[in-house]
Formats: structure tokens, sequence, C-alpha cells
């Protein structure tokens, strides 16, 4: 696998192109001399984000295991589209390797639902082992034929209600209640299992969609509180971390076909190793966050989640009719 090296000055082009709406960009540039593979990854998260700092270990790692032989050329902020357009260039050819959250991978590959469903997960220990485990592994190999494999995984911490001032600390509480959810069908049953009313839209309008009423509150981790600036808007953060949904890094499967086994081991290697420590400063900025959020005037509430496990319980049955689900699942229970 050897492809053409556009210049820095086609390379900058292509950002610029991106910005203005272009999407579409042609597959990761590698040099002229043909002595180096440039890899063009691209997520929509801004630079001073856990996930990005990761992501420049995993290609700093990458360069320095190869001998300079792969790079990875990184794209920030959305500007090469948002999950979906990236997953959809991925399997198009336009970018090499992306980072997005296994919800929006569900609708390229139903399996990737499990993630979705309401407290599948009991905690943060056990979080991390299932995604260790030998059925993850399976998982991210198992879309070989959608065009896309699994590199490795990033923690996104547990998600969890938000509103302009109402606690969340009874399902009872979230009736008539507009929550933003992400675009998953997953994510839209579990609100109308737990009561609210699922209102899906891009991260970039949750501030002034809650700030004008349009929504009465969201759902994810506290450092939308701050890196979001929600915490100016929303005051009531009800901790029930009823999902615990990864990011997931993906690489186009013909990059990964054409790469040598022993390129392909380098690039595993360093992904592996960028999730151990994408752990450790996503610990960090979640501290600083609540920290953070709270001199916002923001107050922290925790609610007991048995109710909420109990509203959401049937969506199992219908999702166990998918035997892949199904499977994951056992796998998970066994880890307790």
């Amino acid at each position: 696998m050897r492809k053409i090296i556009f210049s820095i000055m086609i390379g900058s082009l292509l950002v610029l192109l991106a910005a203005c709406g272009e999407t579409e960009v042609s597959s990761g540039a590698t040099n002229t001399k043909g002595d180096s593979e440039i890899l063009k990854l691209a997520h929509d998260l801004g630079e001073d984000h856990p996930v990005h700092l990761a992501l420049i270990k995993f290609a700093e790692t990458v360069e320095e295991s190869s001998e300079g032989q792969i790079k990875i050329e990184i794209f920030s902020n959305g500007v090469l589209g948002n999950e979906r357009e990236m997953l959809e260039q991925i399997q198009g050819g336009g970018i090499d390797i992306t980072k997005v959250s296994a919800a929006s991978l569900e609708s390229f590959a139903s399996q990737y639902s499990v993630f979705s469903l309401p407290y599948v997960f009991d905690d943060e220990e056990h979080f991390f082992q299932s995604m260790e485990s030998e059925a993850v592994g399976d998982l991210f190999a198992s879309t070989e034929d959608q065009g896309f494999l699994g590199l490795t995984w990033y923690d996104s911490g547990s998600r969890n209600f938000y509103t302009e001032d109402k606690p969340i600390m009874h399902p009872d509480d979230l009736d008539g209640l507009k929550i933003r959810v992400m675009d998953s069908r997953t994510q839209i049953e579990m609100m109308k299992a737990l009561g609210g009313t699922p209102t899906p839209m891009p991260y970039g309008d949750i501030y002034t969609a809650i700030q004008s009423g349009v929504i009465d509150g969201a759902e994810s981790n506290p450092t939308a509180l701050t890196t979001g600036k929600h915490g100016e808007v929303a005051k009531a953060f009800s901790v029930d971390e009823h999902t615990r949904i990864p990011d997931v890094v993906v690489i186009s499967s013909s990059v990964w076909n054409n790469l040598t086994e022993e390129q392909q081991q380098i690039l595993t290697d360093a992904a592996e190793e960028s999730t151990e420590y994408q752990k450790e400063i996503w610990a960090e900025a979640i501290d600083v966050a609540k920290e953070e959020a709270e001199n916002m005037g923001v107050e922290f509430y925790y609610p007991e989640t048995e109710p909420f496990r109990e509203a959401a319980s049937p969506l199992y049955e219908e999702y166990r009719k998918d035997e892949r689900i199904a499977e994951l699942l056992d796998a998970f229970n066994e880890i307790r």
C-alpha cells in the first residue's frame, strides 16, 4: 500500500475546503519520494480535549516506532465533517482513521448498540474489564466488510442528566422534559423508556437550545459543563450514570489490509498505549471539570439508580433479539 503524497500546501488546502463544507476529500496523502506513509486521521473534538491529546500520542508513537515510515496527520475540530460524515469517508477512502462515539457506529454496525443500552456496566471497573475483553476485540474485527476496523477505545466516562434547574432524582422527574440525546436509535428508545422526550440534535446546539428553552436538558459527562460551557445555562447535574459509551478509534479496512504485519503491530501497540494515557488524563479532566462546574454554580445530585434500571429493563428483551448483541451482553455479564 503506497499512496501518493500530496504537498503540505495541498494538505492545508484540504483543511480549508473542509472548513467551507467540502467534506469529501482524497485519502491520506504521502510524500512524492515515497519513503513514508502518511495516514489522515480526523475527529470532531477540540485540541485541548483528552482524546485529541491521546491521538497526538498515538501519532507520535507510530512515527517513532516505524522510524518515520508511517506518519499520521491529524485534523481536529470537525474540519472534515461530523462523526457520520467521517465514517462515510472512511468507507469511501476520504480519510484513513477517525475517532467516533460507539453510538455513531451503531447505524453502520448494529452490534455497537450494546454500548448505548442503559446500565450495561455496573461501574467503571466493570466497564474497563469489559472493554479489554476478547468479546470487544472480536467486535472491533467484525466490521471489516463494512469498511472499517476498531483499533482501540477511549474512556468517555458515564453519561448523566443535566437540566436548567431541576434535578433528576427519579425517572418520574423526566416526565414532560425534552432531553437532548445523540442521534442514536438506542439512545432515543432509552429516553422514552425512562419517561423523557428524546430530542436528537448536534452537540454544538445544546447550549443555545437550553438557554432558549427549546430543550429542558441533556445528558453527558461533566466535561460538557465546562468545555461546552453548558454549566452556564444548566445548574442541576444528576449523576445517575445511565450509560458508559466509549469512543472508538477506527481505521479503514483497505488501509489496514494493505499494511504489513509489522506495520499493523506498530499501529496496534501505539493505539493501546494511547488508551492507557487517555484513561489517565480523562480521569484528571473529570475531576477538574467537576470543580470548575461547582465554581460556575452547578449543583451535583446523586439519585438512587435502581428505579432507572427498572424503567429501562424492557429494552433488553428487544435488543437481545439481535444475536450479536446478546452475545456481547452475556460476555459482559460473565465479567461481573
